[in-house]
């Protein structure tokens, strides 16, 4: 099984299917996964696999290797189109994200004032204020929902902890519209959430929750649960023109 442990603090830049030549900041440690879920599909392996010896990158050390990386590439001319917060896990779970999203805008302003800050969450840290405040400052506030069937959700993203979906649809309507609902649609044994049964209560809570935008996508590498399938594309399209329908933006990556 062959799964991705990103660099730290700063990684890329890389092609993303979604955003474009994306730079990647990973606030978690280089040697392992830090995460509040457990995904069947992460690239970056099961928790258990990949525990990190390291500590978390710095605010310091995170604003640091950004600024020398953004140095080079001004250089190089070739600068990017997005600032992604990504990596080995929950970004949002490093005790000082919020300053560093201050420090990640002060530096795009200065040396790429046309690039998006984006932020690639699972949404268990929205509750937290400071979580909240600062996913309002960033350009992209990109958050999971693969489903609102909590079955569904222990059996595919394993979540540590208290995890109440009800709890974080409501947290995701407090963004006022300053949301983009990411969603991956999979199939497996016993898993296949493109059906009616699992996309039409989806629905139902995108509209509620009235995001800027949706992004729906399915697997791309490999996953440590090998029994997994992608989504097809008739299947993303169909899923696409439902939401596209009921009068929201929303893309999809095969």
């Amino acid at each position: 099984m062959s799964t991705i442990i990103y660099p730290s603090p700063i990684f890329g830049p890389v092609q993303s299917r979604r955003l474009g030549i994306s730079l990647g900041i990973n606030l978690l440690p280089a040697d392992g996964k830090v995460c509040s879920f457990d995904c069947i599909y992460c690239e970056c392996g099961f928790n258990e696999e990949h525990r990190p010896q390291q500590p978390l990158p710095t605010r310091e050390e995170v604003a640091t290797a950004l600024e020398r990386k953004l140095q080079q590439m001004q250089e190089d001319g070739q600068m990017p189109d997005v600032l992604t917060f990504a990596g080995n896990g929950e970004p949002t779970c490093h005790p000082h994200f919020a300053e560093i999203i201050d420090d990640t805008i002060r530096l795009r302003d200065q040396y790429c004032p046309q690039a998006k800050v984006s932020v690639l969450s699972n949404s268990t840290m929205i509750h937290r204020q400071a979580v909240h405040d600062a996913l309002m400052r960033v350009d992209n506030n990109i958050l999971k929902l693969d489903t609102v069937d909590i079955d569904f959700i222990r059996q595919v993203d394993h979540p540590n902890g208290t995890y109440d979906v009800n709890t974080i649809m409501e947290r995701m309507k407090a963004f006022d519209g300053h949301i983009i609902i990411q969603t991956m649609f999979l199939k497996g044994p016993g898993i296949d959430n493109t059906t009616d049964h699992y996309v039409a209560p989806w629905l139902e809570a995108v509209k509620a929750i009235k995001p800027q935008q949706v992004m729906i996508y399915t697997i791309d590498r490999e996953t440590p649960d090998q029994s997994l399938r992608k989504a097809t594309h008739e299947e993303l399209d169909a899923i696409r023109d439902r939401v596209i329908a009921a009068g929201i933006s929303c893309t999809a990556s095969y």
